[in-house]
């Protein structure tokens, strides 16, 4: 979607780090935007030539879509609040703090007929989406693992490091693979999971790596790694898939191309690199526009977002208890 939006009011809900790439794709589109947030809205709204309002009551009575860019622990609250008001949702991961959380929003958005989108954007990536669409196509076999890698240096902002608040490590950050775990290999069985150093009182040190294993129904194992670094450290993801026919992988320190290694006789192993004029995020927020404008599904839905939850809810039990945590539905 490239034409503007001149008739569509959002609501952008935040002012912190996400928020810019938010604010992109709406001025992009061509959006009207009112930014609402505790701090930091006039200055968001004067970079982008939107407009800053002092309550979200009055985004709530002029919005269509209201855009949640706040601290997890927030989105709960938030997103029933504009669902009450008829408007639609989209709602930075996690959807909420807790499983249960998020399956309140989700059927509060489905009696008033609204639609919620949970923004996870490594679905809109174009060397994962591609990376799906070769293993749901069969180039390599029936799929045996998943190897799954996310770090950076660790946010700045404190609530990030209070695993009742932002979630630490696993929820704020391992999300996104745990979405991806569950896109390409289904319903998860089992969690288990580790993480060092410990926290402390609730409160997750730096720097911290936190490894998850999930069984998946169908019997594929997935690994996943995720580490807060110090400051200065750049942000490095990794995919791997290995089936019986072959194995896929995409490693964004290496270059933007997804790389199969398959004895095929034609270049289909090979994707092309992602493109370097249409950011991820727009493309995501794009989709959701079209989606509530078409009625049609999205790539993401709010049970994803539960699932989501829920497996990072279940590795932080793991972590806690020493254990291994069954479940009993956690599916794509």
């Amino acid at each position: 979607m490239s034409h503007p939006l001149p008739d569509l009011t959002v609501g952008l809900i935040g002012a912190g780090g996400i928020s810019a790439v938010h604010a992109d794709a709406w001025r992009a589109l061509g959006a009207r935007v009112l930014v609402h947030s505790v701090v930091g809205a006039q200055e968001l709204a004067d970079a982008y030539g939107f407009t800053a309002v002092a309550t979200l009551d009055e985004v709530l009575a002029e919005a269509d879509i209201v855009d949640i860019v706040t601290p997890s622990g927030t989105h709960r609250e938030i997103a029933l609040r504009a669902i009450d008001a008829g408007l639609h949702v989209i709602c930075e991961k996690p959807l909420a703090a807790t499983a249960e959380d998020a399956r309140e929003v989700a059927d509060a958005a489905e009696r008033a007929g609204v639609r919620l989108f949970p923004a996870h954007v490594v679905r809109y990536f174009a060397e994962y989406h591609a990376l799906r669409e070769q293993v749901r196509a069969g180039h390599i076999g029936r799929v045996a693992t998943q190897r799954f890698t996310r770090m950076g240096q660790a946010p700045s902002t404190r609530w990030f490091f209070d695993e009742a608040k932002g979630g630490g490590v696993v929820r704020d950050l391992m999300i996104h693979d745990l979405d991806q775990a569950v896109w390409l290999a289904g319903d998860v069985t089992e969690v288990y999971a580790v993480q060092h150093p410990a926290s402390v009182d609730g409160q997750v040190p730096v720097p911290v790596t936190a490894h998850v294993t999930l069984t998946h129904a169908n019997g594929v194992l997935s690994h996943l790694q995720a580490t807060w670094l110090s400051p200065g450290m750049p942000f490095r993801t990794s995919i791997e898939v290995a089936g019986d026919e072959g194995r896929l992988s995409f490693a964004s320190r290496d270059d933007a191309t997804l790389v199969a290694d398959v004895a095929v006789a034609d270049d289909a192993g090979y994707m092309p690199p992602m493109s370097a004029q249409e950011s991820p995020y727009y493309t995501e927020i794009a989709a959701f526009v079209a989606a509530i404008r078409s009625g049609e599904d999205a790539r993401v839905s709010p049970a994803d977002g539960i699932a989501a939850v829920a497996l990072a809810e279940a590795a932080m039990a793991s972590i806690h208890s020493g254990q291994p945590v069954t479940l009993t539905e956690v599916s794509a």
